[in-house]
């Protein structure tokens, strides 16, 4: 991979990993149509520490509180608070996807690699279903009225998301709007939910290139791929959250429809 690639590439990681638009058909369907080569596992390194980097960064006080908070449920203080509890709704709610996601990623990634005209329609389908959640949620509750079923449910839908074309804070987000939170408690629990699973991701993807090493010649597309897509993710995110607490989702889902139809077009 040539340095323009990686960091059009970690761009493209960047907003549609973070953005309800779905990273994974993008990054399938994009280098297709364009005829670029295959990213290979060091840009899949860069594509996952780029990530962990941004929502690191924009969420720090969050992490610094879910740690301070988990500590102190397991020292004896309990989970008699919203705070405390929450910590524990995000591991409950990460355990659906680890497992499905272990057991059935390869196979479904492998497949839907093969069915460009499926991920399209997905991008579609789940941009109506995000549409209608946006519309008729009840947008009421707020971070601290999340309850275990609602943990479960969000972690549930978050499985969905290893089809390519669903989009993972997509389909989280509008799990959380169809069962009652506001926009903004949705699409914040969604990137806080996120966080094992994109840890893990780039801690297994590092212990892959640590074992392979890194190819000759991509060190420096490995680093540009890791700052387009820290930076790009950490704009997505602020995007995002700012956008939801004063409007719709319906950006997202009209591009989500174009995009869906062009793409479903050109391949």
């Amino acid at each position: 991979m040539d340095n323009l690639h990686a960091l059009l590439l970690g761009a493209l990681q960047g907003m549609t990993e973070i953005l309800p638009i779905s990273s994974s058909a993008h990054l399938i369907l994009i280098p297709k149509i364009l005829s670029w080569p295959e990213s290979g596992l060091t840009f899949d390194v860069a594509l996952h520490l780029g990530t962990l980097i941004a929502l690191c960064l924009y969420f720090w006080r969050d992490i610094f509180d879910l740690t301070y908070n988990f500590l102190s449920s397991i020292g004896g203080k309990g989970v008699h608070t919203p705070g405390n509890r929450l910590p524990w709704y995000i591991i409950i709610g990460t355990i659906p996807a680890v497992i499905v996601g272990k057991s059935l990623e390869e196979p479904i990634e492998r497949i839907f690699r093969q069915s460009p005209a499926i991920i399209c329609s997905l991008l579609i389908g789940f941009g109506l279903l995000l549409a209608f959640a946006d519309t008729t949620g009840a947008k009421r509750w707020k971070l601290d009225r999340m309850t275990l079923k609602a943990a479960v449910i969000i972690g549930l839908a978050q499985c969905l998301a290893l089809a390519p074309g669903v989009s993972r804070s997509g389909v989280t987000i509008t799990a959380a709007l169809l069962i009652g939170y506001n926009r903004e408690t949705a699409a914040r629990f969604s990137f806080l939910l996120s966080l094992p699973i994109v840890f893990g991701a780039a801690l297994l993807k590092v212990g892959h290139l640590a074992r392979s090493g890194i190819p000759a010649g991509e060190g420096m597309p490995l680093i540009i791929g890791i700052a387009s897509s820290a930076i790009f993710g950490y704009l997505s995110v602020a995007l995002l959250l700012r956008l939801v607490q004063r409007h719709s989702l319906y950006p997202f889902v009209w591009y989500r429809l174009l995009a869906g139809a062009a793409l479903l077009f050109l391949v």
